[in-house]
């Protein structure tokens, strides 16, 4: 089998074998087959597309070629989630206790955050002593006994993926929907759970910035995820905005903390219901969406998702007081309000700019050396469709110092004000299932 016929055959539109994807994949992760070779087949891909088989094969291929997380020895249907990320995504935070407060085993794997904020692991390990060092066995041991945990991403999980990554970047072909979805279930497949609960966002702080594109996507991560044996759902939802209210690792904790009180951020808890339904459909704990919502949502109110989040920070060494007193969490030294330069109704929050001014601020990583300060952040006091008046606070910032005036700036341009009344946008645009 050649490298040049694979090209040629993709090149003019004709569907690859199982055999010929395996072939690519194998070599290519062995360092046998020259970058070049790759990127041309890469650029026939973004080119041609892929058929639901092709794509089905890509993703397998790409999980098999580095380590692959056997769950087998948890009891019950294992679901992940995964979101295609955006700013103030603290829905994992929320769903690993809640769904797990229902008896669905949540087994996650997750890693360090380069962009607005850290990843899920940065932002709990803003509670002290909280780690997620833990051996294999320790790791299903938690989740056996507490129903959740939460583990650092392998060296070595998925290889075939980084290494096309790195081409894909540099070479154009990045915004393929074949390569996007394949990268994506791949991760999920290694990761080794039994049914995967997508959330696709759109919007200007999205991957995806319009709707038709993340649908797109999303149905092709269902069919790879279901053909490849992965019960696998979606959900598409907004990121025009920030989600929630807090960007920035404490702060996010806390807003966490809130919501699995009941008391956090509509748009939040609302995604977090949705999602969170889906994973407990898959989980097999209920048998529809609608009573799956009704079991979270008791759970909110109940005490026992706050529980749950407890016992899962105590089993991995975190300090269970934050959840009681989040004045526990690392502190910002300065609180400083950014108000409003005129009345009307807030029309638009630029996510992605109030994300960089985040990073700015030390919230997150502008390179994988960078140093990140957990305690600082911004925290929303209006969204879009508020009423505000000349003076009023429109955010918080938590700052490590008084001179952030390129912050502030970069702040002011994120956010519109208008004389005209402006609805929210809507938060969920679509479920596939």
């Amino acid at each position: 089998m050649r490298m040049y016929d694979i090209i040629e055959k993709k090149r003019d539109g004709h569907p690859l074998t199982e055999e010929e994807i395996v072939f690519f994949i194998n070599q290519y992760t062995a360092d046998k087959i020259p970058d070049y070779q790759v990127s041309a087949l890469l650029m026939a891909v973004y080119f041609q597309d892929m058929t639901a088989g092709e794509r089905a094969y890509l993703t397998t291929a790409m999980a098999e070629s580095g380590d692959q997380i056997d769950l087998s020895a948890i009891s019950g249907t294992k679901v992940d989630k995964h979101s295609t990320g955006g700013v103030g995504d603290t829905t994992t935070l929320v769903l690993a206790p809640l769904v797990a407060s229902l008896g669905v085993p949540v087994a996650k794997m997750s890693g360090r955050g380069l962009g607005h904020t850290g990843g899920t692991i940065d932002k709990l390990e803003s509670v002290p002593g909280f780690h997620t060092e833990i051996t294999n066995e320790a790791f299903i041991d938690l989740v056996n006994k507490n129903k959740v945990a939460v583990i650092g991403q392998s060296g070595n999980l998925t290889p075939a993926d980084k290494k096309l990554y790195g081409l894909r970047d540099v070479t154009a072909t990045v915004n393929s929907i074949p390569l996007i979805a394949s990268s994506i279930m791949s991760k999920k497949i290694a990761s080794g759970a039994d049914a995967i609960v997508l959330d696709v966002k759109t919007g200007a702080g999205a991957f995806m910035k319009e709707l038709e594109e993340a649908k797109i996507l999303a149905e092709a991560m269902v069919s790879i995820g279901n053909q490849v044996g992965r019960k696998t759902m979606a959900v598409i939802s907004d990121m025009s905005q920030p989600l929630g209210n807090a960007i920035g690792n404490a702060l996010e904790i806390k807003e966490a903390i809130a919501t699995l009180h009941g008391e956090g951020p509509e748009d939040l808890t609302e995604l977090c219901l949705t999602l969170g339904s889906q994973m407990v459909v898959l989980g097999e704990k209920a048998a529809t969406l609608e009573e799956a919502r009704d079991k979270l949502k008791e759970n909110l109110t109940n005490g026992k998702a706050i529980d749950q989040f407890k016992r899962f920070l105590k089993a991995q060494g975190g300090d269970e007081a934050a959840v009681d007193d989040p004045s526990v969490l690392p502190q910002a030294p300065y609180q400083l309000e950014l108000p409003a330069k005129t009345s009307g109704t807030v029309s638009n929050i630029v996510a992605d700019d109030v994300g960089t001014a985040a990073m700015m601020l030390g919230a997150g990583r502008a390179t994988k050396d960078s140093e990140i300060d957990l305690s600082v952040g911004i925290v929303l006091n209006k969204k879009v469709g508020d009423s505000i008046e000349e003076g009023e606070s429109l955010l918080t910032i938590h700052a490590s110092n008084e001179e952030i005036e390129d912050v502030k700036n970069k702040l002011y341009e994120s956010i519109e004000i208008t004389g005209e009344p402006t609805k929210a946008p809507k938060l969920i645009y679509d479920m596939i299932t």
